[in-house]
């Protein structure tokens, strides 16, 4: 029996590392762009909110192969900054999206700024899209603030400066399952996970 396949909407490895680690026991088998496209197309997000865009990012890829798709849209929000980088954190800095460089003008802007005024906010919306049903639309956000500076070498994105709220070590100085309890994308993928299993059951068979 050939498994059903999602199509998630993104090109990112850490972010797909972290979708099959989280749904290993959904019977799905999570398919990246590149897996898909020979060249991965970037799909444009030109809406003023995560919901917005992820909406378009299911739509944008449902409407062209008729697969179920996973598609998210998160980011950091800082309450110095009246919500910056939010939707633009991925290319906060520039269009390249380099890490290193979100990170720096980000601690740059916070630069003075000290203790509860560095309280931020990660935030993930997901859009599941699939035949004959309506978008199934989640919300997950992980509460924190900004550490003074980059620390530990796991996640990707701003891993190094989000410290959780009650926890001294950043997402970055964390192992992957303690990071994914906690998470923005994580708590939003727990609820994509029992959705998941109304349609496609268990890993074990038994919902």
């Amino acid at each position: 029996m050939n498994r059903q396949e999602i199509i998630v909407a993104t090109n990112n490895t850490g972010k797909m590392r972290e979708i099959r680690e989280i749904l290993k026991d959904v019977p799905v088998i999570f398919r990246s762009l590149k897996d898909i496209w020979p060249e991965p197309p970037v799909i444009p997000e030109n809406g003023s909110t995560f919901e917005e865009n992820a909406a378009s990012k299911a739509a944008w890829v449902y409407e062209r192969k008729k697969a179920w798709t996973l598609a998210d849209d998160s980011g950091l929000e800082v309450d110095a900054l009246q919500g910056e980088p939010g939707i633009y954190s991925s290319r906060y800095a520039g269009n390249e999206q380099n890490n290193e460089k979100n990170m720096a003008k980000l601690l740059k802007k916070l630069d003075g700024i000290a203790g509860e005024e560095r309280r931020a906010r990660f935030h993930c919306v997901m859009v599941l899209r699939g035949p004959d049903t309506d978008d199934h639309v989640v919300h997950g956000i992980c509460e924190g603030y900004i550490a003074s500076e980059p620390r530990g070498t796991e996640g990707f994105g701003y891993d190094p400066v989000f410290v959780p709220l009650g926890y001294d070590k950043t997402f970055a100085e964390m192992d992957r399952e303690e990071k994914n309890q906690l998470s923005h994308r994580g708590k939003a993928l727990q609820t994509i996970k029992e959705i998941l299993y109304e349609f496609f059951g268990k890993e074990s068979g038994k919902l």
